[in-house]
């Protein structure tokens, strides 16, 4: 499906987000696994949490949902069942969900069965090795096509616990490791030299988890039963940037974002555009089950650019695509370095990032580690390949709301993997 994006003159009005993606995956997952009802209000509207309750379902959860309200069973830590009990291939769809992918892994290495877990073709295209490898040295078995791809076969089982230090920062990693260390023997360690997103660890205690955080490391002891609970979900800081910077490309823009998850170490996006010199100040904050939630108010204004650099990336990976966008906007445009990761989302996102801003006539540097942009750009209406990656067709819609002449966004309903109301916001806060 196609989109056309016409020019706008500014970005007014007030915006409720749907529910975080990365808060909603945890809270399910610990969900299925803990003891007694967990009801989550406020639940992702993404098609990747859907594939999450989907998966969850197969492996014998039972879950009711109503719009944003998730009710799940929980089956406690030794619960979970075989999928499809008797196939000759049972097979847990992941759709277009990394998330899903590589966190679940962690609770199927600690199942005394054998799991295969695939995703659609672009899921099968990013590389798996990096959750294969600790949860490995647990005592997982694990095959994957060409040896890091999906679909993965996980033959889970008894498990001992770990130090680990990832290699690459992420969260994702991480998780992983956490969550198959509720199932090993003895106490788990996973060291960051660079801190991620702590959703993960959050949400463990809240579940009542045996876990440890401390200043280079989290540790988390196996065998403690878990308990379901009441859990509410903000608003998406990750989709939130995308208004932000919509905002932020029309002086005369006042926008009001309601309800929004503000993790610290998710706030990074918030920071950087202060630093900046962006006008976006919080209000009305208050803590909810370990996570903080406030309202945004931007009005817009010259952003000066800078650099992100490779202890800024894991904290503003998802926002990277649309920061790009600001950049070219910017005072003295953009440098991104550090962020090979992006070379292995949903799209090169490099790669597709460099390319649409030259569609749109940007002057553009693609390094293998990221790019160079230079600030004070005029864009021109163009066709955007989003490669069927959500971020780049989000990006790009907003690039298009400032560019001269209107836009056609191609593959634009990849939206629809993690922000399905996105089109009807945006055109409810542009004139």
């Amino acid at each position: 499906m196609d989109r056309i994006i016409r020019p706008a003159r500014n970005v007014l009005g007030a915006v409720q987000l749907p529910g975080d993606k990365s808060i909603s995956h945890r809270y399910a997952m610990l969900g299925a696994i803990a003891e007694g009802r967990t009801t989550i209000r406020g639940f992702s509207s993404a098609a990747d949490c859907e594939s999450t309750l989907g998966c969850l379902r197969q492996l014998g959860v039972a879950i009711h949902r109503e719009g944003s309200e998730v009710q799940i069973e929980g089956a406690g830590l030794g619960g979970l069942r075989a999928p499809e009990s008797g196939a000759p291939q049972p097979m847990l769809d992941a759709g277009n969900s990394g998330s899903t992918m590589r966190m679940l892994s962690g609770i199927l290495a600690g199942q005394p069965f054998v799991t295969r877990i695939t995703g659609d073709d672009s899921l099968q295209r990013r590389p798996m090795d990096r959750i294969m490898e600790p949860l490995r040295q647990m005592g997982a078995e694990i095959a994957a096509r060409d040896g890091r791809y999906a679909p993965l076969e996980i033959r889970g089982g008894r498990l001992c616990a770990i130090r680990y230090r990832p290699p690459v920062a992420s969260a994702q990693v991480k998780t992983a490791v956490l969550l198959a260390g509720l199932f090993a023997e003895g106490e788990t360690v996973v060291e960051e030299e660079i801190r991620t997103r702590d959703h993960t660890e959050l949400a463990l205690i809240e579940f009542g988890a045996d876990i440890r955080m401390e200043s280079n490391g989290i540790r988390v002891r196996g065998g403690r039963v878990l308990r379901g609970g009441q859990f509410r979900v903000p608003g998406d800081l990750s989709s939130a940037a995308f208004f932000l910077v919509a905002a932020l490309l029309f002086p005369g823009s006042n926008l009001l974002l309601h309800n929004v998850g503000l993790n610290p170490t998710r706030a990074r996006l918030l920071d950087f555009l202060s630093s900046q010199g962006a006008d976006v100040r919080v209000s009305n904050l208050e803590s909810a089950r370990g996570e903080l939630i406030g309202d945004l108010h931007v009005t817009g204004g010259q952003v000066k650019g800078g650099s992100i650099g490779a202890d800024l990336v894991p904290a503003l990976i998802d926002e990277l695509p649309v920061l790009s966008v600001l950049g070219a906007h910017s005072e003295r445009g953009l440098s991104i370095f550090g962020a090979q990761e992006l070379r292995v989302k949903e799209s090169d996102r490099i790669a597709a990032v460099a390319e649409n801003l030259r569609r749109m006539g940007a002057r553009v540097e693609e390094r293998p580690d990221g790019l160079e942009i230079p600030g004070r750009q005029r864009l021109a209406g163009a066709t955007i390949d989003s490669c069927g990656d959500h971020r780049i067709a989000m990006a790009f819609s907003i690039a298009a709301l400032a560019a001269e002449g209107e836009s056609r966004i191609e593959g634009a309903e990849a939206a629809q993997v993690s922000f399905p109301e996105f089109y009807d916001i945006l055109d409810s806060i542009t004139e």
